[in-house]
């Protein structure tokens, strides 16, 4: 078969108009396991393949690509790069964008080699070519680019080679391309400053991440809204954390969310000057964020008390991140009665349209009131079952009732409520309790496909792993739910039939 495959390839490089001998050659390469072609790789020779795309037919560029694409997976990086160095330049030039593709994945696996990515740093037009492949028209071309260059990036002479030398003006000229790619390189620059503080020392000494920053106080409301979105992914590291505290980002974001109530058109952007907060709280330390900060919990309470909808999502989304660890719930343990009436705002909320702000709520619900086993002390145990019981009078039935309505993301939801509370032995007593209850949780027939089946197993995994369930519910609950847990999530019983004699 390999041989047939390179008999076919010797062909290609024959005729003038060589569709039909691409054709088979296309055939032929797919059915072949690439640990075939990987054997034979010394053999192919793929210059004539290269020299097909200089073409303007659409069907013979699409087969070179789709021929090559599936040989070069079988070829060694850095056997690519020294051999196909300026196959791969004209590639990123090329006019049709799956040449480009083609390319710049070719290039995506040169740079993970170490041997292969210093070829790259020492061929100055291809790395260049790269750098302006960020601006291209094509996102899934400019994705791979910035992929590509963030890993070049993690090597010293990478970085030295981006913000040291003449490609620094490059990204420059290409961030003036447009707006959407400028953003495109501020992407590049968060993912590199990301990798170490010396990374994010090269970035901030290039002036790229001063532009980001001054982005946030800019008059365009839609700008803002984008920037932010890159510094909270800049907040993700210590290191990163560290240069916004130092250059008093932080405390810029504190101001404008403070100054936002007078601003008519805050509605753009302070969504996101929000979730940067609830961000930094979760990474950092909520307790610390929000006492420094206190304009950060205040506008969340308000936003989550008010009637813009949107505002609702983003407030109880940011309480779902603040609550979901132990620190986090006790801020919110300390706001007293306040939290307490967003609590049961939040649960009429869960059973009131529209659907997606339900689902919302329900998912932070579920994030407020988990604890895990070594997290249950008396006190925090005290704690959820007063936020439980604050969300609704009847809270239990409340959740019960979404969980049997024909909306499978809200029944899921509802059951992801009940797996967050399931190990609690407060929880457990109510869901004794409630007349047929347990009976629900075991009873198969009412989930109808696959999520809500995983989603109500989740629930029994729950209870089952409880080391009070037992106690709790009793010897032959108990063992009920260990059958069905032992079952798996899609058992089905079988139902025996007896065929009769001359029954139609």
């Amino acid at each position: 078969m390999a041989e047939e495959v390179l008999e076919l390839l010797a062909r290609v490089s024959g005729p003038e108009e060589p569709l039909e001998e691409l054709r088979a050659l296309r055939v032929a390469v797919q059915a072949l396991p690439l640990s075939a072609l990987r054997e034979r790789a010394p053999d192919i020779r793929l210059g004539r393949l290269f020299a097909l795309l200089d073409v303007n037919d659409r069907e013979q560029v699409a087969l070179c690509v789709s021929i090559l694409e599936r040989f070069l997976q079988a070829v060694d990086p850095l056997y690519v790069i020294q051999n196909f160095r300026e196959e791969l330049q004209k590639g990123l030039f090329h006019p049709d964008d799956s040449v480009k593709l083609l390319t710049v994945a070719q290039v995506g696996r040169i740079v993970e080699n170490s041997d292969a990515v210093r070829e790259i740093l020492n061929n100055p037009e291809l790395l260049r070519q790269i750098i302006y492949c960020i601006g291209g028209e094509k996102i899934a071309v400019a994705k791979e680019a910035i992929k590509s260059l963030s890993r070049i990036a993690q090597t010293q002479d990478g970085l030295e080679a981006l913000f040291a030398s003449s490609f620094l003006v490059d990204l420059k000229n290409v961030m003036a391309t447009s707006d959407v790619v400028r953003y495109r390189v501020y992407e590049l620059i968060v993912e590199i400053s990301s990798v170490s503080a010396d990374s994010l020392n090269y970035c901030a000494n290039s002036g790229l991440i001063s532009e980001l920053i001054e982005e946030l106080t800019g008059d365009d409301v839609l700008v803002r809204a984008t920037s932010i979105e890159m510094v909270t992914s800049l907040a993700y590291t210590k290191h990163g954390r560290q240069y916004l505290a130092q250059q008093g980002i932080i405390d810029k974001i504190s101001n404008i969310i403070i100054g936002a109530d007078s601003d008519p058109f805050s509605g753009f952007y302070l969504p996101g000057f929000v979730k940067f907060f609830g961000n930094l709280a979760i990474v950092d330390s909520p307790q610390q964020i929000c006492e420094r900060y206190p304009v950060f919990m205040e506008k969340v309470f308000g936003m989550a008390e008010g009637h813009d909808t949107t505002m609702i999502g983003v407030a109880v989304d940011t309480l779902a991140i603040l609550g979901s660890n132990v620190e986090g719930k006790q801020v919110l343990q300390k706001a007293g009665s306040r939290f307490q009436h967003l609590l049961n705002r939040i649960g009429h909320q869960a059973k009131n349209p529209p659907a997606e702000l339900r689902l919302r709520c329900l998912d932070a619900i579920s994030s407020l009131l988990y604890l895990s086993p070594d997290q249950q002390t008396e006190d925090l145990l005290g704690m959820t079952e007063s936020w439980f019981a604050a969300l609704s009078s009847q809270p239990l039935e409340l959740f019960r009732s979404i969980s049997t309505q024909p909306f499978p993301d809200l029944h899921c939801g509802a059951l992801r409520v009940f797996t967050a509370i399931a190990n609690q032995p407060w929880a457990q007593k109510l869901m004794l309790d409630s007349p047929g209850f347990v009976e629900y949780i075991v009873d198969r027939s009412v989930e109808p496909d696959k999520a809500s089946k995983d989603a109500k197993y989740e629930l029994v995994k729950a209870l089952v792993n409880s080391k009070t369930i037992a106690e709790i519910f009793g010897n032959q609950y108990y063992l009920r739910l260990r059958a069905y847990l032992h079952e798996g999530p899609y058992y089905v019983k079988a139902v025996s039939t007896t065929a009769v004699e001359g029954a139609e």
